[in-house]
């Protein structure tokens, strides 16, 4: 049987011929920025147009295509689809997987006959920690995508772009067991929304109360997660919240290199080698936010994206297990 494996992370046995014809995998952060824009998505799975377009096509994250179908690389995702037998989507539990579930179900909920091809793993862990060479053994429940998988990717994704988090936290009251690893995951998204007692987010929280405990390295902050308790985010993105920590007009942290200030977020080695030099502690409104007694967004400023929502100073949504607007 032929068969399309499409995932959010593209582990080795993916590409072996006797696992799946075609494995496709999808770059997209969906927790970290603006969303991308809509016509960038549509570029994605859409046909590839003649000329130099700059945005990124399945056909570049697609692994064997160019040894076994040269000449189709102009084809639409979906178009592609309509040649296997079988399509079947790994996502697992980290939330940007989920969100790259859901975004992907409701593009092919428009495509009938895709639809109908479609099977979802449920995969309970993060496929960056399967072992090489042990997939094949380890099958995880293969359910049909009805209907009812489809109606709540839309919700969601349509309450995810929204402007603000409302109808988000909206979805919590609503039943979305037909994708059964996406409320985890929507949970721990609000979570990264502004408390309304300190003014951060989760993961920024969590890092000053490691610091507070003596976790002076970002090697902790950035890798340990059964430590740091927080899965959102990306080793990089770990970074640019600790620099939002450490370089506001009151900072919550002190001992980050410098040089952090003026390095591009292109220059990824230099950066990689100031979070190493760096030997964090706490300043004195630091630990007054720890201690719940200070709020950061009132001395410094928020410019940050959760979804669709630009997160400022003057469009604060805090999450304390209720929304409210500040």
């Amino acid at each position: 049987m032929k068969r399309l494996i499409l995932t959010g992370w593209l582990i080795p046995d993916f590409i072996k011929a006797d696992f799946a014809d075609l494995a496709v995998d999808l770059p997209f952060r969906f927790v970290w920025g603006p969303l991308p824009p809509e016509h960038e998505l549509e570029a994605y799975v859409g046909a590839r147009t003649g000329g130099v377009d700059p945005s990124p096509h399945w056909t570049d994250f697609a692994s064997r295509w160019n040894q076994r179908n040269e000449g189709d690389g102009s084809l639409s995702l979906a178009d592609v689809c309509l040649n296997y037998e079988s399509v079947e989507l790994w996502f697992d539990t980290r939330p940007n997987a989920q969100l790259q579930l859901v975004w992907l179900l409701n593009h092919f909920g428009a495509h009938p006959k895709v639809a109908a091809k479609l099977k979802l793993r449920l995969v309970d862990c993060k496929m960056v920690e399967i072992e090489p060479g042990t997939l094949a053994k380890w099958q995880p429940p293969l359910v049909d995508v009805t209907e009812a998988e489809f109606a709540v990717a839309r919700a969601v994704w349509h309450a995810y772009r929204a402007t603000t988090p409302e109808r988000c936290l909206d979805l919590l009251g609503q039943d979305l067991s037909a994708l059964p690893l996406l409320k985890p995951a929507l949970l721990d998204l609000l979570a990264e929304l502004p408390s309304r007692l300190t003014g951060l987010g989760a993961t920024e929280m969590r890092m000053l109360e490691l610091i507070a405990r003596g976790y002076s390295l970002t090697n902790a902050l950035f890798h340990l997660e059964q430590l740091r308790q927080t899965r959102i985010f990306s080793e990089w993105e770990y970074g640019y919240l600790l620099d939002g920590l450490a370089h506001g007009p009151r900072p919550a942290v002190e001992g980050l290199d410098d040089e952090l200030r003026i390095l591009s977020r292109d220059d990824l080695n230099s950066r990689l080698l100031a979070y190493r030099r760096s030997e964090l502690s706490l300043t004195e409104f630091g630990k007054e936010i720890v201690a719940h007694r200070e709020d950061f967004s009132r001395h410094n400023p928020i410019d940050r994206w959760w979804g669709g929502t630009h997160l400022t100073n003057d469009n604060l949504w805090r999450w304390n297990l209720a929304l409210t607007k500040s």
